[in-house]
């Protein structure tokens, strides 16, 4: 699987499967018994495979794939590589809480100009806002560096599974 450098940090991916649904989630569910690299969970159609606690570190992705049929051609399988949801979760609190404050600093601007009051610390404190949000998404394109190596593995696993249906 060849990850893009777009401008993604949950990159995806479709198919066309050639079973159906039920055997591509039986499939999943006896390897759910039999799997000690991955650890796998169902819910539904929906299958989560990830790295044994053990093995994670703090930017370990995880594949999220969603089994659909489709009425005209077998089954869809939708894929998404994502981290830990608590880690993405952190990350997009952080994220809203730099567009609140950068919100409050632009009002703080506004009202500093229209006040003909100096206004060096609202834009020193809106560069720096600006800053940190580059600094996140640095961040994010670093730990998705360091877990494509792990993607790699979930996908050629996901891959696998498909060859024992």
């Amino acid at each position: 699987m060849q990850l893009s450098n777009e401008i993604v940090l949950r990159p995806r991916f479709e198919k066309n499967l050639a079973y159906t649904s039920e055997e591509v989630l039986s499939a999943f569910e006896i390897a759910t018994t039999t799997s000690k690299d991955f650890k796998i969970s169902r819910v539904d159609s929906h299958v989560f495979i990830r790295i044994p606690k053990s093995k994670q570190h703090f930017w370990s992705p995880q594949l999220h794939l969603e089994i659909t049929e489709d009425p005209t051609n077998g089954t869809i399988l939708k894929g998404l590589f994502g981290p830990n949801p608590t880690v993405w979760t952190m990350f997009m609190f952080f994220h809203f809480v730099i567009a609140v404050l950068f919100i409050a600093a632009a009002i703080w601007l506004y009202t500093s100009i229209s006040l003909q009051k100096p206004y060096v610390f609202p834009l020193i404190t809106m560069f720096l806002l600006i800053v940190g949000w580059f600094g996140l998404y640095v961040a994010g394109r670093l730990g998705k560096k360091k877990g494509e190596q792990e993607m790699q593995s979930l996908y050629a696993y996901m891959k696998q599974i498909f060859s024992t249906i």
